[in-house]
């Protein structure tokens, strides 16, 4: 059987092909190296598949993480070893390239992940050709969920919050100052808990407008900072996949024009696309 998985930081989406050629999906949490302990993911990805799939029964493997590239992808390879001991084909790559083959398939182009992070490339139809780093969430990430719930807390601790904003803030949201800011810099996934409260931009009682300029901002940023970075980038169509792409997507189609480059696909998840491409392969 083969399994198929395209882990973000905050959700892992899993497909397996039963020897039938039927599929079977199923999600857990995401797995990012840079902010998981081995041994973590270790106990995580083996009690999460367990519930719907039995690992030893797993022959080939096609894992795509954030974080997984460089110096981490040895590291998840030994993680899924340990968990898939039975697995005879195994690759582990970055999120980005499941972007490029989801969204792109076989033909060139341009794809991006406007997720927890953030991350854009060139695609040749088989490599990522380009890749400026996104700098994860620290140095950079504009555009991501991460960088958007950086700023909703920013201005809550600033007070610089509409009184109305505030006020929904406080209702759906019971930390306190010292609270999140031991979540941010104490806790591990400061970028996972940051990046849930770019939700709260999409409530139906918060001032629009308020939502509108945080969102178009970091959008803005994220075209300034990267995507206009790559040369003739204006030939290319957008692709992109993501929760944050998908769900603020009018805000998005605007900085599209302002940047002049066409949108192409944008979608909220691609494993379904993902399992297209590996079914054509």
């Amino acid at each position: 059987m083969i399994l198929i998985a395209d882990s973000g930081s905050t959700k892992t989406d899993w497909c397996l092909i039963k020897n039938s050629g039927k599929s079977l999906y199923f999600k857990s949490e995401g797995y990012n190296p840079y902010f998981f302990a081995k041994s973590a993911m270790i106990e995580s990805i083996r009690s999460s598949i367990s519930v719907h799939i039995d690992p030893m029964e797993v022959a080939t493997l096609y894992f795509y993480g954030a974080g997984c590239e460089a110096d981490k992808t040895g590291l998840m390879n030994e993680v899924l070893s340990s968990v898939f001991s039975n697995c005879k084909q195994l690759y582990a790559d970055v999120d980005l390239l499941a972007a490029a083959r989801g969204l792109l398939g076989q033909k060139s182009g341009f794809a991006a992940i406007l997720g927890t992070g953030t991350n854009t490339c060139i695609y040749d139809g088989v490599n990522i050709v380009k890749n400026i780093d996104s700098l994860g969430f620290i140095l950079g990430d504009e555009g991501s969920g991460g960088a958007i719930g950086k700023r909703i807390l920013s201005d809550y601790l600033r007070n610089k919050m509409p009184s109305s904003v505030r006020i929904q803030f406080e209702k759906l949201y019971r930390f306190s100052a010292e609270e999140i800011i031991h979540q941010v810099y104490i806790e591990p996934m400061p970028n996972r808990f940051c990046a849930q409260f770019a939700k709260f931009l999409n409530h139906p009682e918060v001032d629009a407008d308020y939502s509108y300029r945080i969102v178009k901002t970091s959008f803005q940023q994220f075209f300034e900072n990267l995507v206009s970075c790559y040369p003739g980038y204006t030939a290319y169509s957008f692709n992109c996949v993501g929760s944050i792409a998908y769900h603020f997507k009018n805000a998005l189609l605007e900085v599209l024009t302002e940047f002049n480059m066409k949108p192409g696909l944008i979608i909220p998840s691609l494993i379904e696309e993902l399992v297209a491409y590996h079914r054509a392969k």
